[in-house]
């Protein structure tokens, strides 16, 4: 045995074993667990414990996987919305401006660690302010179940597009030109088909882990050898396969895995430098500037036709630093452009920024219930024709989230109860699929406030049923009956058994474990059919 490996392992173990205990008390509190990750990397830090070789292989891993995750959720018709490339360019320019102006003031002014800052640098660490983290909206968008809604689709597209400027930037700045075998990249396109065959043909378990993690690593390997950005090729490999149907299921599998990876990297932020008062300060006292970039976030959205809360719901996602911003500063602290603690004050910066945007987007649709005058203010006539408003129309049965679940119930209550069944979805693409197969299925969400002003007070719907994934999602839901005070019977999905007393105290009236209920339900219909 190799006990060279074995001491790494046992060192990894305790900053495993903290990281659980401070996510375990972030959760306790509210926050998502990756507070109490990036906090761990801070109390290791200031312990004087370095990040170990097996934590920093997690740590590149995760974000190999998640960029992977990403591109095999992208949609090239997303990206080219001018809600996506023209709201990034834009936000992207003006933040650069602003905060590029106010750096270089304190530059002038002689602010501590400001002072050798010329105007190109103060450009360049706004340019690192600029960005949002893939990380923290990706994980919060997959914990409410919301990334195929449309605010979630938009921040997505606008993360992506922000990553490719990162990727540009990365490469200009280290003066690494892609070497001329980099054009025999463009050869992944057409075998396109192959790499559909293979996931066709790798059935449901542990083959389909490993293909994910071969196309993943190998795709980011593959760029690297070839002088290009190592994630970009593990998104790009992702965005190949994204048409195929078992794509979801594959970043479904995968999801455990890239977790898992992530809290390597949420452990290595806070390892990054020293942690000194000035840095402490200077990176708190970015944080309000959040604010500034999610002003300018919700104001070009609304600009661009988005719904008020499309855009609020968005901007949420969007309201934080990146760790693409400790990429560009690690780079500008290499070649010797600015001083090393600057790697200190954004980790900083990155850390307050998750903390105070994890309570707004656990909280995004009571925010917008609560200011909705204000945020309808921005809100333009004009709309987008797949960011409307529908009616449930004079539909009895109301059943919101079109998956397995919901499609079976519907057509199960379809029937019994003939055409007075409405399926509500958040996925347009979904929504599409299910009015080409004869559905009366539309787009909309039991937790928007909007939604259920379209329905006039006396409306004939006497069962919602809520199938959604999650029970965050399911809890959202239930929290905006209680507020239009809905008087019928409302039903939910549960896939554990501490999930139900939650749902039942939210005002659920009755609440169907689907594992547990799935073996009665097998063997009903084994008798009825005998």
């Amino acid at each position: 045995m190799d006990f060279e490996w074995v001491a790494i392992a046992l060192g990894d173990v305790a900053w495993v074993s903290l990281a659980f205990v401070l996510g375990f008390g972030a959760r306790l509190l509210g926050l998502p667990p990756l507070v109490g990750f990036l906090a761990t990397g801070f109390v290791l830090n200031s312990l004087g414990m370095a990040s170990g070789e097996v934590l920093q292989k997690l740590a590149d891993l995760g974000i190999t996987l998640l960029l992977f995750t990403v591109g095999l959720k992208l949609d090239m018709k997303t990206l080219l919305r001018p809600q996506v490339w023209a709201v990034t360019s834009l936000h992207m320019s003006m933040v650069i401006a602003i905060f590029g102006s106010g750096i270089f003031v304190l530059a002038l002014m002689g602010a501590p660690l400001f002072s050798s800052l010329d105007i190109k640098l103060a450009l360049m660490l706004a340019f690192a302010l600029s960005f949002s983290s893939t990380v923290f909206a990706v994980k919060i968008l997959e914990e409410k179940a919301a990334m195929y809604s449309l605010h979630g689709r938009i921040a997505v597209g606008i993360l992506v597009m922000q990553d490719l400027a990162a990727v540009v930037f990365l490469a200009a700045s280290i003066g690494k030109l892609p070497t001329a075998w980099a054009l025999l990249l463009f050869l992944l396109i057409p075998m396109r088909p192959l790499f559909h065959l293979l996931l066709r043909r790798t059935g449901h378990g542990e083959l389909l882990i490993l293909y994910g993690l071969v196309l993943a690593l190998g795709g980011a390997e593959l760029f690297e050898l070839n002088g290009v950005k190592d994630d970009l090729g593990a998104l790009i490999m992702g965005f190949l396969i994204s048409t195929h149907p078992k794509a979801d299921e594959m970043a479904k599998t995968m999801l455990g895995f890239k977790d898992l990876f992530l809290v390597g990297f949420f452990l290595s932020i806070g390892m990054t430098g020293q942690l000194s008062l000035e840095a402490l300060v200077i990176g708190a006292l970015l944080v309000p500037l959040v604010f500034v970039k999610s002003a300018l976030f919700y104001g070009l959205m609304t600009r661009f036709k988005l719904r008020a809360r499309t855009s609020l719901l968005a901007t949420l996602n969007l309201s934080n630093y990146s760790e693409f911003g400790l990429i560009v500063a690690a780079i500008g602290v290499a070649n010797g452009w600015i001083a090393a603690e600057w790697l200190v004050v954004i980790s900083i910066a990155l850390t307050l920024s998750f903390v105070v945007a994890a309570p707004l987007n656990n909280r995004d649709d009571k925010i917008y219930n609560h200011y909705r005058p204000f945020w309808l203010r921005f809100q333009r006539e004009e709309r987008l024709p797949d960011d409307q408003l529908v009616d449930t129309r004079n539909a009895t049965i109301a059943i919101f989230g079109m998956g397995r679940v919901g499609t079976g119930a519907y057509d199960k209550m379809c029937e019994t109860h003939g055409d007075t069944v409405v399926g509500v979805d958040f996925d347009a693409e979904r929504v599409r699929q299910h009015r080409h197969e004869g559905r009366n299925v539309m787009r909309g969400t039991p937790s928007d406030a909007d939604f259920w002003d379209t329905v006039h007070e006396d409306h004939s719907i006497d069962l919602v049923m809520l199938a959604l994934p999650s029970l965050a999602a399911n809890l959202d839901a239930l929290e905006q009956l209680g507020e239009i005070d809905f008087k019928g019977r409302i039903a939910a999905t549960a896939r554990y058994p501490d999930e139900e007393a939650p749902l039942r105290k939210a005002g659920a009236t009755a609440v169907f474990n689907i594992y547990a209920e799935a073996g009665y339900g097998f063997a009903s219909h084994v008798e009825a059919n005998h």
